[in-house]
């Protein structure tokens, strides 16, 4: 259950290195926290319920996990981006046994979610204090069944995450049926989205698209979610949980995929990203 009293998380504000982060309760689920930073929701955190994903993407991306191997069978992740870790949380209480890094470069953060969203009682789950560029790079080759990406610098993701030199050195890391994983966002035309996918694809055989049919199209701010591997993923069981969700998505692999990134050139270092930025309406900052 969620620590209540005055030993459980406190909703106000708290200064980090990336801005302002603030913590706001469930008023609806017992033991729900949503961490905001600078007005942007960046993770819920349920404690009473670990296996509770609130987001529509992290659900997606939860679907993905389960689909890996034997269900409950253990593996080890490396998750870029660590926020609240609720994706953590998840692969702890559904695959037990897992073994878990999270990299975070954002030290205020890390301590913000270590005294008022423990992570001390997550077995088999480590965070260290690093960029994902470096954090990665010091992994060892083939050590890992499953790579996140799900790193934002506010509402935004940090360009030098989305590029081809990053995703070699993920794909490095990974067992030969092991699973990237990213979280995009993306807006009008999905302009980066079609180049940070192509990016993925110059990589990894198969690749996969999921998300809200209307972000796909490119008619609205939202997220998108790349899984990739250098075996078959499973398509047919991942069309069906995303089709049949509480918010119905869409999975786009194949010729669609293709036609998806046509023209798009992958990312490479070096090169000027802007990463897109939502407009201030999509979170009720107008």
């Amino acid at each position: 259950m969620a620590r209540k009293g005055r030993h459980g998380p406190r909703p106000r504000t708290y200064t980090i290195a990336g801005g302002e982060a603030e913590l706001l309760r469930d008023a609806d689920r017992d033991g729900g926290w949503m961490l905001l930073v600078d007005g942007v929701p960046q993770s819920y955190v349920n404690l009473s319920d670990p296996t509770y994903l609130d987001f529509e993407y992290m659900r997606l991306i939860g679907d993905v996990v389960d689909s890996l191997g034997p269900g409950g069978e253990a593996f080890d992740a490396v998750h870029v981006g660590g926020a609240g870790c609720t994706l953590p949380r998840y692969i702890a209480a559904t695959r037990p046994g897992s073994r878990q890094v999270v990299l975070e470069p954002d030290a205020e953060l890390v301590q913000l979610v270590r005294e008022q969203l423990p992570v001390k009682g997550v077995p088999g789950l480590r965070i260290r204090i690093t960029d994902g560029r470096t954090g990665v790079a010091a992994l060892a080759d083939e050590a890992d069944d499953l790579v996140v990406m799900d790193a934002f610098a506010g509402a935004s993701m940090p360009p030098e995450l989305a590029t081809r030199e990053f995703v070699l050195d993920a794909a490095r890391v990974l067992r030969p049926r092991g699973v990237y994983l990213a979280n995009v966002a993306d807006g009008f035309r999905l302009p980066f989205a079609r180049r940070a996918t192509a990016t993925v694809r110059s990589v990894f055989r198969h690749t996969l698209l999921m998300g809200d049919p209307g972000v796909l199209r490119g008619r609205r701010f939202g997220n998108l979610i790349v899984a990739a591997s250098r075996e078959p993923l499973p398509v047919a069981e991942l069309t069906r949980r995303a089709a049949g969700g509480l918010a119905r998505a869409r999975l786009v692999e194949g010729g669609d995929l293709a036609a998806f990134c046509a023209g798009a050139a992958p990312l490479h270092d070096g090169e000027e990203i802007v990463a897109p930025v939502p407009p201030p309406q999509v979170f009720g900052r107008s």
